[in-house]
């Protein structure tokens, strides 16, 4: 494991890369970063090239359309808030039912098309081109303005998630 801020060209080692692993840690700060390193539509070729990717936390944030529903502080301002985009929803990683809920509501006021998963602690999604799959032992929160929140259990059928839409 090689991590690129020691690389001094850093689109050259993700040309190379055979898999991309972003972790945590604020979505602002790493998202100004990719956008000042001209990352993100690199990243984007790569995944689609199908080089595989895992994010957690603010790496799974930054896979989203944007980074709007993160639930991070602003400390930093980056130039858009628009993200690689390699899933077509927003994901609301560390989903927690009493304080995150009127947020998304939120959002969704301003953006009607768009599905947000809830994610909670100790779950994962599993996607590649053709499916979406949710992972561990707790379920899924899936929010989209006018359609009741509701949940999703693991084995459950997702699959709708991943149909792009215009």
């Amino acid at each position: 494991v090689r991590s690129i801020h020691h690389a001094l060209n850093k689109r050259n080692f993700i040309r190379h890369a055979k898999a991309i692993v972003i972790g945590g840690g604020n979505t602002f700060a790493l998202l100004k970063k990719m956008q000042e390193e001209d990352l993100l539509d690199m990243i984007f070729r790569r995944v689609k090239a199908g080089v595989p990717y895992i994010g957690w936390s603010a790496g799974s944030n930054v896979t989203c359309p944007t980074i709007c529903t993160t639930n991070d502080m602003p400390i930093v301002q980056p130039q858009s808030f628009r993200a690689i985009g390699l899933v077509p929803f927003q994901i609301n990683p560390h989903y927690l039912d009493e304080t995150r809920e009127q947020r998304i509501n939120e959002y969704l006021e301003a953006n009607r098309s768009r599905y947000v998963v809830g994610l909670r602690e100790g779950c994962m999604l599993r996607v590649t081109e053709s499916s979406i799959e949710l992972i561990g032992s707790r379920p899924m929160r899936i929010f989209k303005k006018g359609i009741e929140t509701y949940e999703v259990n693991p084995g459950d059928n997702i699959e709708f998630l991943i149909k792009r839409t215009k």
